[in-house]
């Protein structure tokens, strides 16, 4: 079977933990942020799991099996 290539955007997004989860950045971290309180934005900044059912394709995008 030939080996799979990495979509690029999907590496810029997420990387594995080393028990095999994938980490990915929370949403709505990226403008309007005066409007934000810092509680909200304090916690926007730690990283996240992505969920159980989209992990076997996000591995597949990073050119995992």
């Amino acid at each position: 079977m030939p080996k799979l290539k990495t979509r690029k955007s999907a590496a810029k997004r997420f990387r594995l933990t080393a028990s095999g989860k994938v980490r990915r950045r929370k949403a709505y971290r990226g403008h309007l942020l005066t409007r934000k309180t810092r509680k909200r934005k304090r916690n926007l900044r730690a990283p996240s799991l992505v969920a159980e059912v989209d992990r076997p394709r996000i591995r597949r995008q990073l050119g995992l099996r």
